[in-house]
């Protein structure tokens, strides 16, 4: 059956790897970047492959809350159905780090940004469907009031690794509440230190095959190993399902982290 599936920050590096086993596949492929000329170069890569399914392009930068939640709109009023949804884009080191809205972009892009698209599209979704969130080895303990400032002059490593939990936190979170009554949410570790251009920016390092981590997406994206996985961490560096951060298996801790995103995105919720 054709899919239909939503991936963002896919036109370089995993996503973009991603892309292309779905597309591969025949299904109909949503592809999200920031600039319109860099997608349009994209789709036409993509359209040459073998068994080329539908395939569309969305310009959005998910710093911008207020763009996100226009990027909402706009996916529900043209879609009667998303099939999956893989929260893929990314960021660590940024050359403005306060957006528009005075908030560390880097909470936004990789917190924040996909908990509102998320919210917005989960009526596109149904107990068939499933939101894969890019999760990192890299974790930890997430300040709260960190999470919705400016934070000018925190280090990218520890921004980066506290954004990551969060994106984790909520997706336990999401799952719990949706239970069987909505799509599967995971949290995936796709593998540490693969070649992709955060990567390389943040380490200085060429980084492992990029197919690692697109494999393991399109496996927690399509496979039957993952039907039953809502609320679970995937570790990629360790090929199972883990236990995820202690602070992402404490309710009351995710339950507070989520109450700070709902009031963050409350303004670009309706």
């Amino acid at each position: 059956m054709t899919k239909v599936i939503l991936i963002t920050g896919s036109t370089d590096g995993i996503g973009f790897e991603t892309a292309k086993m779905v597309v591969s596949q025949g299904h109909h492929v949503l592809i999200h970047g920031r600039s319109p000329a860099k997608l349009e170069r994209v789709v036409t890569e993509l359209s040459q492959l073998a068994g080329a399914g539908t395939i569309e392009s969305h310009a959005c930068d998910l710093s911008s809350l207020a763009e996100v939640s226009a990027f909402a709109d706009l996916l529900t009023a043209k879609y009667g159905r998303l099939d999956v949804l893989i929260n893929n884009a990314g960021v660590y080191k940024v050359p403005e780090i306060t957006t528009s809205e005075n908030l560390d972009v880097r909470f936004v892009v990789n917190t924040i940004a996909p908990f509102l698209l998320t919210t917005r599209l989960l009526p596109l979704l149904d107990q068939t469907g499933r939101i894969i969130n890019l999760s990192s080895a890299a974790q930890a303990p997430v300040n709260l009031n960190a999470l919705v400032s400016d934070n000018a002059g925190s280090s990218d490593s520890a921004v980066y690794a506290q954004s990551k939990l969060a994106l984790t936190m909520w997706s336990v979170d999401m799952a719990q509440k949706l239970g069987n009554q909505g799509p599967a949410v995971i949290a995936v570790n796709p593998a540490s230190f693969l070649g992709s251009k955060l990567v390389k920016e943040a380490y200085g390092v060429a980084g492992n095959d990029l197919q690692i981590g697109a494999d393991i997406l399109y496996r927690a994206a399509l496979a039957d190993e993952f039907a039953n996985a809502s609320g679970k961490y995937f570790d990629n560096d360790a090929g199972q399902f883990r236990s995820p951060h202690a602070d992402a298996s404490n309710a009351a801790k995710n339950a507070a982290l989520v109450a700070v995103l709902e009031r963050t995105i409350s303004p670009y919720s309706n």
